[in-house]
């Protein structure tokens, strides 16, 4: 499904491409709507509506899901889909992104039917964490002069130099690696990026389309799967002529002049020859339900070459015995401190102690009586929190009293009872935090799991490793070694450490579920949630 899909309102809608076929140029969305003020994962990823399957042979991928087997992981309102199934961790116990995502590439003709094809693809790949990358959105900022040849059809969108490849590559590398990355959103109206940019995050396939896929050779390195769509040119005028006249306007004489001009010569000389470096091509677009399938069968057993399992008892036993990390500080044990421990209001000391460990510069401010103080500030543009809900939101109300302006952001992480991994649910993170010393907050940590994919968010989003800083009320031993030894430079801070976890994951004494004691619920005996630390 394109964007247009996602909630944004229809009067925000970008002008469809001149040479797309229609299709509008905010096609660059993952399923997951972009926030206005925010880069974000917005709430939960938007899909479209599951649906039959392109051919009776072709049955939808199995999903976990955090909740009962017998309800499908869909949560369904009157502007989106929502799946409720998480992403399942994209990295190893070591940190390190252990797949990159598949990249699909659709090739074809303008008005080929590119788009159809790749959303008959998403519809039967039927997996939540697929982006759409269309490169229309990539078409370069015009001058008044090519403003004025584009206002009269008489500039060429179809050639090469009219796409900011560059930019294109980039965006495209950086999403292949499993970075947020920022799309620009082109407006065919005045022909000029618009100043929002869509943000995008966490793909595990990625169908890039666009008339000129094929034509770099930058662009061609990542790209896993190649896919032609050949449409008959008779087909693809008629298509053109009849968009134009319903939706722009246009008359026939101008439409079939510009197509001879620009259309059709950029079709044979750079878009027809590049056939030939396709692994599947796609006669008549979507309704070809055999070569659908066949690449829909092929990008499913990718997926599951790649698929790591994460061995949660292995985790919570790995690195026993051995010494606590440098990068660790454990708050002095003193009888207020113990004492706070059993009333749990020991948030604030905590965050007091962290901000310790923050860069800071000499500073001197005159006072109001004329006196000199000296002080420090922040070496740095400044600090984020961000908390792991739904207990690390807990920590929020001491953070926002010591440092009165700070931002927030939020990640809600939680276990899959089937596989027994963390998965990401939602996420929302303030802009350009990538600048920020951000302090990641969680009530306890066992196995360290959920705090590992929380600080591999983090890095995807370009946060520096020794920027990032840990705060737990309490830890487990194993969860200290597993982030340490995952990412040697995240500064964790603690109250104190135990050293056990039980067979549920849980800390032994611990404290319990944080998160029930604290808000006052009560989870069933069988439900563990990653947010409340008490088995992650």
């Amino acid at each position: 499904m394109n964007s247009t899909s996602s909630g944004t309102p229809p009067d925000q809608q970008p002008q469809p491409s001149p040479s797309d076929g229609g299709k509008g140029c905010d096609r660059s969305m993952s399923r997951s709507d972009s926030g206005s003020g925010e880069d974000s994962l917005d709430a939960l990823p938007c899909c479209i509506p599951r649906c039959c399957p392109l051919t009776p042979s072709l049955s939808p991928q199995k999903r976990t899901t955090s909740q009962s087997q017998t309800e499908p992981p869909l949560l369904r309102t009157n502007k989106r889909t929502i799946y409720t199934a998480g992403r399942p961790p994209w990295y190893n116990v070591t940190g390190t992104t252990f797949k990159e995502a598949f990249v699909i590439g659709l090739c074809g003709g303008s008005a080929s039917g590119k788009t159809t094809v790749a959303n008959k693809i998403i519809e039967a790949l039927d997996i939540p964490w697929v982006v759409l990358l269309s490169m229309d959105s990539f078409y370069k900022v015009l001058n008044k002069e090519e403003q004025e040849l584009a206002a009269k059809s008489e500039y060429n969108f179809d050639h090469p130099d009219a796409f900011d490849v560059e930019l294109l590559v980039n965006v495209l590398r950086k999403l292949k690696k499993g970075k947020s990355i920022k799309v620009p959103v082109y407006d065919f109206t005045s022909h000029c990026r618009r100043k929002e940019w869509k943000t995008v995050y966490g793909a595990n396939v990625v169908i890039f389309e666009g008339i000129l896929a094929f034509a770099n050779k930058e662009l061609l390195k990542l790209l896993d799967m190649k896919v032609f769509v050949d449409t008959d040119s008779d087909i693809r005028l008629t298509r053109r002529l009849k968009r134009d006249v319903s939706q722009r306007g246009r008359d026939i004489a101008g439409i079939i002049r510009q197509y001879n001009k620009f259309v059709k010569p950029a079709f044979e000389r750079y878009i027809e020859p590049t056939v030939q470096l396709a692994d599947i091509v796609v006669p008549r677009g979507g309704d070809n339900f055999v070569a659908l399938d066949l690449i829909v069968q092929h990008v499913h057993s990718q997926l599951e070459k790649g698929k790591l399992r994460w061995d949660m008892s292995a985790l919570a036993s790995a690195h026993q015995g051995q010494p606590l990390p440098d990068t660790l500080s454990v708050l002095k044990s003193t009888p207020q401190v113990r004492g706070m421990h059993t009333i749990i209001r020991l948030m604030r000391l905590l965050i007091e102690h962290a901000l310790s460990f923050l860069p800071l510069k000499p500073v001197s401010v005159e006072t109001p009586q004329g006196g000199v103080y000296h002080g420090r500030r922040l070496s740095g543009k400044r600090i984020t929190g961000v908390s792991i809900l739904r207990a690390g939101e807990t920590m929020e109300p001491a953070l926002t009293a010591v440092c009165k302006d700070i931002r927030l952001g939020k990640i809600l992480i939680q276990t899959n009872l089937d596989t027994g991994e963390p998965e990401l649910h939602y996420l929302r993170l303030p802009k350009d935090i990538s600048e920020d010393f951000v302090i990641l907050m969680d009530s306890t940590v066992s196995t360290g799991a959920a705090a590992l994919m929380a600080v591999r968010v983090l890095l995807d989003h370009d946060v520096a490793e020794n920027k990032i800083f840990l705060l737990s009320l309490l830890m487990a031993e194993t969860g200290v070694h597993s982030v340490a030894y995952a990412f040697p430079k995240v500064r964790v801070i603690t109250t104190a450490v135990d050293k056990e976890v039980n067979h549920q994951f849980h800390i032994i004494p611990g404290i319990g579920n944080f998160g029930d004691r604290y808000f006052g619920t009560d989870a069933p005996s069988d439900w563990c949630e990653s947010d409340d630390g008490v088995d992650l």
